[in-house]
């Protein structure tokens, strides 16, 4: 007879505590008791046969007491549990690279893509540059909503420029609005992976997060601020030096991009390709280069990238 058990949290920080970084509590007792389990929005969903999910139930709730007794990870203290692994990641939760949006974990995937999200917690500026699927956009949406819900800055701005990719804007149906749109429409589909529709509808419409296209940038000073710019390598040379000079107070700056791709017209030069030389002796300035290695879509993602960078060298 199969049975259902729902263990509930009252925190980010408990769940990722009674999880482990990289969930190996759950699949150690998902192989230890033999019981399939799931976790979502702060539930953890243990099904199995009664006798099985029983003791998984009592396994999990001896360390939730645990860390609620202790106000820290089960493994501070000495646990009777200690066939249980070690945590790889005890020093990426310390550091603030792991966070917990929408019920899931999110972590680095790669040494490179850790030490990206090391960068965005120490420097004001970081630039990351990686071909497509290497979580450059995605990752620093994670840092930048844990910022806001933190009050570590009062809002996030999240922007890129819109720039033709064979198509002209003014060939495209409606108003402005309307065909610059399209082209921030990867930008929400980050921002909704990470939050629960409402909730970002209420931050969107109280102006704690933006979502406008680079040119309305101009003029402006961003402070206690978390700004991301993406498609940086669509970036004019203007256009780069006016978004890295509107940084302000207490705000910090992410630009994503993939110097192979750049579909700005011919003749015109990439910021993104630029600012590698201008930059580079900032103190303060970080850059930080994914590769195929780093592609955490689906596996093709990463063989067909492969296969143009083999062409391209040709």
């Amino acid at each position: 007879m199969n049975l259902e058990k729902i263990i509930k949290l009252t925190s980010d920080d408990e769940a990722i505590a009674l999880y482990g970084s990289l969930d190996e509590r759950l699949r150690f007792a998902e192989e230890k008791f033999k019981v399939k389990i799931s976790a979502r929005n702060h539930q953890l969903v243990i099904s199995g046969t009664k006798e099985n999910v029983k003791p998984a139930v009592e396994f999990f709730m001896s360390e939730l007491d645990r860390i609620r007794e202790n106000g820290s990870h089960p493994e501070s203290k000495e646990s009777h549990h200690s066939h249980m692994p070690k945590r790889a990641s005890d020093t990426s939760e310390r550091t603030g690279t792991t966070f917990f949006h929408k019920g899931k974990l999110i972590k680095a995937k790669s040494p490179n893509q850790e030490a990206y999200l090391h960068a965005m917690q120490r420097y004001d500026i970081v630039i990351g540059i990686g071909p497509a699927g290497t979580g450059k956009t995605y990752l620093a949406m994670a840092v930048a909503i844990e910022a806001l819900k933190r009050k570590k800055v009062n809002r996030i701005i999240l922007t890129r420029p819109a720039v033709e990719a064979g198509e002209s804007l003014g060939f495209l149906p409606g108003d402005l609005y309307a065909k610059i749109n399209p082209y921030l429409r990867p930008l929400y589909d980050a921002l909704y992976d990470m939050m629960d529709f409402d909730e970002a509808t209420r931050y969107l419409q109280r102006g704690l997060i933006e979502v406008a296209p680079l040119a309305y940038m101009r003029g402006r000073t961003l402070n206690d601020s978390f700004v991301i710019l993406d498609e940086g390598q669509n970036c004019t040379h203007e256009q780069m030096k006016m978004f890295l000079t509107r940084l302000g107070f207490s705000s910090k700056t992410v630009v994503t991009g993939d110097v192979t791709q750049i579909d700005l017209p011919a003749g015109k030069r990439s910021g993104l390709v630029e600012i590698q030389n201008i930059l580079h002796q900032i103190e303060g300035i970080k850059f930080c280069y994914l590769t195929d290695q780093d592609v955490v879509r689906h596996k093709l993602v990463q063989e067909v990238i492969k296969a143009y960078q083999r062409y391209e060298q040709k």
